[in-house]
């Protein structure tokens, strides 16, 4: 992998953590179950996309 490339999968490592990160949070504030059980859906999205850059390291 070029420094090109890890520098990408750097920049998306924390974009997908930041992510993840808001969705946890914003789910621990919800008070619709509806919405909450959707932003922890993407919760979950994120982590796995996470785990997929960190699989490409």
């Amino acid at each position: 992998m070029t420094s090109k490339e890890l520098l990408y999968v750097e920049d998306a490592l924390g974009h997908e953590t930041f992510l993840k990160s808001c969705a946890c949070t914003t789910s621990e504030q919800l008070q619709d179950e509806n919405l909450k059980k959707y932003m922890k859906e993407l919760e979950q999205e994120h982590t796995e996309t996470l785990n997929k850059f960190l699989n490409l390291l």
